[in-house]
């Protein structure tokens, strides 16, 4: 077996450019020390990027819930970790925790809201907010300093917010801090949307669930998980399925902007907080 050993800081440099050549004969596993994702690496690897000064972990929140007939189950799963891992290796100081798929989604019986169609998974408030949590306190535990929430989906904004708050009234006495930032999903629900109007885009393909929007966003993250053959002909039929605004405009590069806002309004948002708590 290959065992390399280079001094630091140089370790890093030479790591990555080797990562680049070893791809061609298949050393992924080594590699992987370079991920910013939790599940990737190994405790010892997590050990060290603490010692190293990787002291913000980003628990990224998406939820498994029906977006019409072209919109994969786990379309909030998939963007809340790939816009994550931007996030953090924009940060340069960061990790990030596995997804939490399993959010609140209205009633289960009677069926409610996304529960009406087939695939969505609803727990109960109280559970989720559990699950936030004890996956918080975990992070602190190992000695991760900022714990950060962020969430893909609008209707469990509040529920973080509240985990945060109390996370943080039981660290008051410690150097630990959950943030809360919001600024992701007002980047996904507002500045997004405002910037598709100055592309000539109207409210009626925007929408507000699995339309243009939604379904660019999707498309500039994993294009797998958009159906384009499958997209509602008209407002009326995408109703009845589950969809609210037009996707058949959608294009990857339009939500290529969002992918951007995104990843920007939520590395200031993280900065600030953790300017502000120190």
């Amino acid at each position: 077996m290959l065992s390399f050993s280079f001094p630091r800081p140089a370790a890093g440099i030479v790591r990555a450019a080797l990562c680049l050549g070893l791809a061609l004969v298949n050393f992924p596993a080594w590699c992987a020390a370079d991920s910013v994702f939790l599940e990737d690496l190994t405790w010892t690897e997590v050990r060290a990027d603490l010692q190293a000064g990787k002291t913000t972990i980003i628990i990224p929140i998406g939820g498994t819930e029906q977006s019409g007939p072209h919109l994969a189950l786990g379309k909030h799963n998939a963007r809340a970790r790939v816009l994550a891992g931007k996030i953090a290796a924009t940060l340069g100081n960061a990790l990030v925790a596995p997804v939490v798929a399993y959010v609140p989604e209205g009633s289960i019986s009677p069926p409610a809201g996304h529960m009406r169609f087939a695939g969505t998974i609803s727990i109960p408030d109280e559970a989720f907010k559990s699950l936030l949590d004890a996956t918080a306190r975990s992070m602190k535990q190992h000695g991760f300093v900022d714990i950060v929430l962020i969430g893909d989906h609008g209707g469990y904004q509040a529920q973080m917010k509240a985990v945060a708050a109390r996370l943080n009234k039981d660290w008051a006495a410690t150097p630990a801090r959950a943030h809360f930032i919001g600024d992701y999903y007002k980047a996904v629900e507002s500045d997004y949307v405002q910037v598709l109007r100055t592309k000539g885009l109207s409210e009626e393909q925007i929408g507000i669930h699995a339309g243009l929007a939604d379904t660019a966003l999707t498309m500039a993250v994993d294009a797998s998980l958009v159906r384009p053959k499958n997209m509602p002909r008209d407002a009326r039929e995408g109703k009845a399925l589950g969809v609210n605004g037009d996707p058949r405009a959608a294009t990857a590069a339009l939500g290529q902007l969002g992918v951007e806002l995104v990843v920007s309004r939520s590395v200031a948002a993280i900065r600030s907080a953790q300017g502000s708590h120190r």
